[in-house]
């Protein structure tokens, strides 16, 4: 399996996930600059991931201009196609102005940056990414966003939720669903979702922070062990 990084100006978590899925998940891993208009050498059965930061520093909306990037038109393409694609905080956000993804990310209800700790019911297992999770698993993954507050119409919602598209949500370190454990005031508690198709994928929190020992807390490295070896598998049958 090969994975593309996409770098935007402002990016700055592509290192972290050039280290987890190069080093850590001994994947073949490559760095893709915005400018670049065509994905050379990536299949059906590879990812593009759009990693966390700030980019073009977050000015207009967070993702809006990024959207735009010359890149993205190959990785609208890519989705389209059937080829898997990852956003992590910003790059859900970019994900969802491009339309890949449906809803938007509003400022934080208390319209501060959030950096901590949560924790994540999983609610779909449906997913190439949360394929080796079973449902109700509780995930510990930090954040780090100013903008990560998930919001759809009544309409896209219930469409989400029909569709068992809605991976993450956020809640208790027990699994509870509450308004507590909602660190940004997202739309029923939603942290991560996927597309119709299911190759598209984004949540806010930061797996890539949380994927291994050394670090303390190695629940992300799960998501990304699940990504691979599903995908693996998809490709043998």
């Amino acid at each position: 399996m090969k994975f593309g990084i996409v770098v935007f100006p402002g990016s700055n978590c592509d290192d972290d996930m050039m280290h987890v899925l190069g080093n850590v998940m001994q994947q073949e891993t490559v760095k893709i600059w915005h400018k670049e208009t065509q994905l050379d050498g990536f299949a059906a059965g590879d990812c593009i991931v759009l990693p966390g930061g700030f980019s073009f520093g977050d000015y207009l909306r967070s993702g809006a201009i990024a959207r735009f990037s010359p890149i993205m038109n190959a990785v609208v393409d890519f989705a389209n196609n059937g080829g898997l694609v990852y956003g992590i905080c910003n790059g859900f956000q970019i994900l969802c102005e491009a339309g890949l993804l449906p809803g938007v990310l509003l400022r934080n209800s208390n319209q501060q940056y959030i950096c901590k700790n949560v924790f994540l019911k999983t609610i779909s297992n449906n997913s190439p990414l949360t394929a080796g999770i079973h449902s109700g698993q509780v995930l510990k993954i930090p954040i780090a966003h100013g903008d990560g507050r998930f919001y759809a119409d009544p309409e896209t919602l219930a469409e989400l939720e029909a569709n068992d598209q809605i991976l993450f949500k956020y809640c208790e370190p027990n699994g509870e669903i509450t308004p507590g454990a909602n660190p940004n005031g997202a739309l029923e508690n939603i942290a991560g979702i996927c597309n119709k198709q299911r190759n598209v994928f984004g949540m806010m929190p930061h797996p890539e922070r949380a994927s291994e020992d050394i670090l303390g807390n190695s629940d992300g490295h799960r998501l990304f062990d699940s990504l691979v070896k599903m995908t693996h598998m998809s490709a043998s049958m």
